[in-house]
């Protein structure tokens, strides 16, 4: 059996080799193997990426609104706080006393109305009868200065009580308080231009995403050739400086209607969730817009090359041999290029032997396809050189059964 195996190895070597001098008898190569797929034009998702800079949605610098020396600090530096939650405490024995007065002020001039409002009463019933008309018109110009005493004096008790409240400092937003800039027994003044703390809103986070105006006008002629389908809500996901995608998928905010003069770009903002505080302001991001839908043929990058002018060009098999194509894109997809014009649905795309292709050679063809992973897998009857190559272990039993003269006739 061992016999017969050489021999037969001696017989497939040397047709091989007569097999290779035919080929060189002829001055020929044998045809070059090369992988294709078949083009398909389908319904492809419009994604753009683009980078984008977290921003807050809401950060309020807490500065106080009466004067006077801060008694206590009412929060926990870092922490998380609410709106209308107490932040810092200003001494309130000066609004206290305001307070006061203020009231007492409200109680004469309502003492004084009711005065004015009796004497005037009695004045217009004796008209004709012991008073004149000009005694009754100065009774009642003075009920007028009582009444309007007192919407004065209202309006002290109301500002004293709004001073008095203004003395405890609360935050007017939800969000992230900051380390306090002033300590107890500091003095501070009404509307001074030094905060006390910040509060920084994190929870939703706001994205603002920077597309060149240039692509901008190209979005806009595939909407209005009718190439692209606009989604109706523009939806962006989020991929983080470390690599990894953020789970929150946002939603626009506020597209941009003017151009940097100084990038050429259009910023349009987004909005996330946030409530990890993952993600915070300043952070650089790259952002995934979805657009819509559009349709074209998907050419993998690997399969296709940029030349100096930035030409992009891909393989194509027409009858058995290799034609180099210009195409256009228009942005990309999943590792592929979004192809609208040079290659037609139905043509052969090499996408695996492209070393040395030149114009116009013969080339066999294997139908591949790409994996989960991107990488080329075989699909057609080439595909089985291996399975061709095992009946050598298959022919065991058989020469295992053969005749010693089939040996003999062998050699």
């Amino acid at each position: 059996m061992t016999k017969l195996r050489s021999t037969i190895c001696f017989g497939l070597a040397g047709l091989f080799a007569m097999t290779a001098a035919s080929f060189a008898q002829e001055g020929q190569m044998p045809p070059k193997q090369v992988g294709v797929i078949e083009l398909k034009t389908q319904d492809i998702p419009r994604i753009v990426t683009l980078p984008g800079r977290a921003v807050s949605g809401a950060d309020a610098l807490i500065r106080p609104q009466v004067g006077g020396m801060i008694t206590e600090i009412l929060y926990t530096e870092g922490s998380a706080v609410k709106k209308g939650d107490p932040m810092f405490q200003i001494d309130r024995s000066t609004y206290d006393a305001n307070l006061s007065s203020a009231e007492a002020s409200v109680t004469s001039a309502q003492a004084a109305l009711t005065e004015a409002e009796t004497s005037y009463g009695r004045t217009e019933r004796l008209l004709g009868s012991g008073t004149t008309q000009a005694q009754v018109d100065t009774a009642r110009a003075t009920l007028d200065q009582a009444r309007a005493a007192l919407q004065t004096a209202q309006a002290s008790l109301q500002l004293a009580q709004k001073q008095l409240e203004w003395t405890t400092v609360t935050s007017p937003i939800d969000g992230m308080a900051t380390v306090a800039e002033v300590s107890v027994g500091d003095l501070v003044t009404a509307s001074q231009s030094d905060e006390l703390a910040t509060v920084v809103q994190l929870d939703p986070i706001d994205v603002d995403m920077y597309e060149p105006s240039v692509r901008m006008l190209s979005v806009f002629n595939d909407i209005t050739s009718g190439r692209l389908a606009m989604n109706e809500n523009l939806t962006a996901t989020l991929t983080l400086e470390t690599g990894e995608a953020y789970r929150a998928e946002g939603e626009l905010l506020a597209p941009g209607f003017t151009v940097s003069t100084s990038t050429g770009a259009v910023d349009t903002r987004f909005r996330f969730a946030n409530p990890d505080n993952l993600i915070l302001p300043g952070m650089f991001l790259r952002g995934q817009v979805d657009l819509g839908t559009m349709r074209g043929i998907l050419v993998s990058q690997s399969a296709a090359t940029r030349n100096r002018t930035g030409q992009l060009t891909a393989w194509v098999i027409v009858d058995g041999k290799a034609q180099q194509r210009n195409l256009r894109d228009d942005g990309t997809y999943q590792n592929s290029w979004i192809v609208t014009d040079g290659v037609a649905e139905g043509e052969l795309l090499a996408v695996d032997g492209l070393t040395g292709l030149t114009e116009g050679a013969e080339v066999v063809t294997i139908p591949v396809s790409y994996d989960e992973t991107g990488v080329v897998r075989e699909t057609g009857p080439s595909a089985q050189p291996e399975q061709a190559a095992q009946p050598e272990q298959t022919a065991e039993p058989a020469d295992s059964a053969a005749p010693a003269s089939d040996e003999t006739t062998v050699e």
